[in-house]
């Protein structure tokens, strides 16, 4: 583990293994001139809480260690439970507190009841391999070496000593609350389990250990056969179909989990899994995206956002570099410099901005004939989603950009000539796909 900046940090909450992990931390580190922070997060949810923050101050300031608190902002949102907000914000924060103490390595309480616990819960949740591993005993996340050092330790053991060594610790109420899932584990699970079957504990953390492999076989298969399968962010629905059926599976949520942008649900690979083979196009909804299949491509676009009555704008000068922002559209147009297909800047001083109406003609050859938008994107495989946005048009009539397409070929600008390259960016949450 990386100590090299000279500093430790651990994560105290104040309550039992937290406090013993510090103070066998401390005594561990003290003699070897390493520097001990201890990063306590104040979640807000107890009354209790302001003491407990105190009382892990004045500690870690009598056994020798520098002190740093957080205090959680916000709330849970709708269909989010507060054991997931809580544990998602006090990881960010002891990241954030970890950075700001210079603190490349960072200790956590958890011993193997802990795991064991996990591993239950997501079992109980249907989790795969990955949940089923429950917490690893290293990970690198934000430059940051998370470790918990206890987790082969039996709970009787870290309770041993803190008796030893008279270690004064707080008691949250919200581990005999019912009302959390890990709590009714252990006030009415746990005890029946221990009296109905030998060394529970360290059977669970086995078949813990059994996931983890399982998990990182598939990561590592999955990092062979995918690349292949990709182009442009896309999966290639041909070559996919073409693997062995769990290694497709493999490759599709290995894909998705990639592509998406949050936390997505199990029953949307199934879906994929039993509709993509030989589809040739479609649509899936997913969190915060949609999945779209073109020409044997599926890719994750953002989901469109609600129509907005876009008002009329004046003419907008474009020859700068930067971004132009369409209030009522929905995104903004990136102007840069570039060396082939742009335009004059000389022609983007006043460009003109509307929807399509239908009857527009393009060329997609400078040489070619003008054809109709609809035929064009056709000509190009530019799926329709990929068509959303406005049109640029010059002062004369003459139509400039259309999303998808990019410039018109008879209005590119020469090589070597002064130009500038255009791109629509729609605002939506999760992957921009790249513009024409």
């Amino acid at each position: 583990m990386n100590t090299a900046s000279g500093r430790v940090a651990v994560a105290v909450s104040g309550g039992r293994d937290s406090t013993a992990l510090l103070h066998a931390t401390l005594r561990a580190a003290l003699p070897l001139g390493l520097q001990v922070w201890a990063l306590h997060v104040h979640h807000g949810l107890q009354a209790e809480a302001d003491a407990w923050e105190q009382q892990v101050r004045l500690q870690a300031r009598r056994w020798g260690a520098a002190f740093l608190s957080r205090r959680l902002t916000g709330a849970p949102e709708a269909g989010d439970s507060v054991e997931a907000w809580a544990r998602r914000e006090r990881y960010r924060a002891l990241a954030d507190m970890a950075g700001e103490a210079q603190c490349s390595l960072l200790l956590l309480g958890h011993h193997r009841r802990d795991q064991a616990e996990t591993f239950l819960l997501q079992a109980l949740r249907g989790g795969g391999p990955a949940g089923l591993a429950a917490m690893p005993a290293l990970a690198q996340r934000r430059q940051i070496t998370w470790a918990r050092p206890w987790l082969q330790q039996p709970h009787e053991a870290v309770q041993a000593y803190v008796q030893r060594h008279r270690l004064r610790h707080v008691e949250d109420p919200s581990n005999a609350d019912g009302r959390y899932a890990r709590s009714r584990l252990r006030q009415r699970v746990w005890p029946v389990l221990n009296a109905a079957f030998d060394d529970t504990e360290a059977t669970l953390v086995q078949a813990a250990r059994h996931a983890a492999q399982a998990a990182a076989l598939a990561a590592e298969v999955a990092a062979v056969d995918l690349p292949p399968l990709c182009e442009d962010g896309a999966l290639l629905l041909a070559p996919w179909a073409a693997l062995p059926p769990a290694r497709r599976r493999n490759a599709l949520q290995a894909w998705l989990t990639g592509a998406l942008p949050g936390r997505w649900p199990q029953t949307l690979l199934d879906r994929l899994i039993d509709e993509l083979p030989g589809r040739r196009g479609g649509q899936w909804p997913a969190p915060e995206a949609v999945l779209r299949l073109y020409r044997g491509r599926l890719r994750c676009v953002p989901a469109p956002s609600p129509p907005v009555l876009a008002a009329p704008l004046p003419a907008l000068d474009l020859s700068t570099p930067g971004f132009v922002a369409l209030p009522g559209w929905g995104g903004r147009f990136e102007v840069s410099d570039s060396t082939h297909d742009g335009v004059s800047p000389a022609l983007l001083q006043a460009v003109r901005v509307a929807p399509r109406t239908g009857g527009e003609r393009f060329h997609l050859a400078a040489r070619g004939l003008a054809r109709s938008l609809k035929k064009q994107y056709q000509a190009a495989g530019v799926p329709a989603w990929a068509r959303q946005g406005p049109l640029l048009w010059l002062a004369d009539g003459r139509l400039l950009y259309a999303p998808g397409l990019g410039v018109d070929a008879t209005l590119r600008a020469a090589r070597g000539e002064p130009q500038r390259a255009l791109r629509w960016c729609p605002d939506a949450p999760g992957p921009r796909q790249p513009g024409g």
